[in-house]
């Protein structure tokens, strides 16, 4: 199947989405915080970065969703080529699809009950999240250093903004939230920046693997539009 579509297209929708979001979830927390009345029509729980279940959390989900359905796809065509590293993409696609899954139920927060902690470690669930992204890391060396340079680079940066949103701004947000709570523009402002980081590495990645797709092979034969440039 061909299917012919602008790769630079996809690039402004994606920085406009990411845009779009952040502004409205940095208006979210600045009017539950001077609001005279308690999240006015309903607009700041569905439009805030820093609340579950709205608008924001089913964006990500489905870009998501998305990832790992473009990891699949890269699987399967890898494995009727005789290609290598076929459990590595197989194992990204389920890992997206359970991140995915984890993003809309927030299934990781249950984790911060196994520690007792303050501080920084106030959201506990960071330290065995961090053990499995070493792991998980480790177990990628080898498959990251067989990417072209490119994608390679790529696949880094949008690992590092996801990881660097959901786990490293989750140690100031603890720390905050064990100080002064959640219900204060500051807990909002950190927890935009967590969330903002966490959506751009997934949008990157999403465009990185719609890239990959589009090279010659691709698992879709995808067919960028004349005039487009990666």
């Amino acid at each position: 199947m061909e299917i012919r579509f602008r790769l630079a297209g996809l690039r402004r929708g994606l920085i406009g989405l990411l845009a779009l979001l952040v502004c409205l979830g940095f208006w979210a927390e600045v009017v539950d915080e001077f609001s005279p009345t308690e999240d006015p029509w309903g607009l700041v729980s569905f439009f805030g970065l820093s609340y579950e279940r709205n608008l924001p959390t089913w964006v990500a989900s489905l870009a998501l969703v998305a990832c790992a359905a473009a990891l699949a796809a890269i699987a399967r065509a890898t494995r009727q080529a005789g290609g290598p590293r076929v459990g590595h993409w197989r194992g990204l696609a389920a890992a997206f699809a359970w991140i995915s899954l984890d993003e809309f139920v927030g299934i990781h927060e249950e984790m911060s009950n196994w520690f007792d902690y303050g501080g920084v470690l106030y959201f506990s669930w960071v330290i065995p999240a961090s053990v499995l992204v070493v792991l998980f890391g480790a177990a990628y060396l080898r498959f990251l250093g067989d990417l072209p340079r490119h994608f390679r680079r790529r696949f880094v940066l949008a690992g590092a903004l996801y990881v660097g949103g959901a786990l490293l701004m989750e140690l100031p947000l603890g720390y905050w939230t064990d100080v002064a709570g959640h219900s204060n523009l500051v807990y909002g402002m950190i927890d935009l920046v967590e969330e903002s980081l966490e959506l751009a590495g997934t949008f990157l990645f999403l465009y990185t693997l719609v890239e990959y797709l589009t090279t010659p092979g691709g698992a879709l034969r995808l067919t960028r539009a004349d005039g487009d440039a990666s």
